[in-house]
């Protein structure tokens, strides 16, 4: 076999995907997410302190992306454990959810 049909029968097989570049994605969104991590924990540490208060609209974004991530690796996968781990990252969400709009809603106190 020459080289081009190596590379044609590789293509067909990825059906037309770039591994490379889906690796650079996946490796960038993991990234990605541990900024944002990073970010919202800095944002309610400072929050803490200059205001005493933590507003849960954040905390709730956090969860949400968590509650995402597992959720799809519990579709492609099928393993339980990312089943599990998912709802309790959707429980969270749903909770700083409920614990944001109190706060928008002004029954909880900043």
């Amino acid at each position: 076999m020459e080289r081009e049909e190596i590379l044609a029968k590789a293509q067909v097989e990825n059906k037309g995907k770039d591994i490379a570049d889906l690796d650079a994605q996946r490796k960038g969104a993991y990234i990605a997410y541990f900024v944002g991590l990073t970010l919202i924990i800095i944002w309610d540490i400072v929050e803490g302190i200059r205001f005493h208060h933590i507003n849960f609209g954040g905390n709730m974004a956090l969860f949400a992306m968590a509650f995402t991530a597992f959720l799809v690796k519990f579709i492609k996968l099928r393993k339980r454990h990312e089943l599990i781990v998912a709802l309790v990252y959707g429980i969270g969400t749903v909770t700083f959810l409920v614990l944001w709009i109190l706060q928008l809603a002004g029954v909880m106190s900043r």
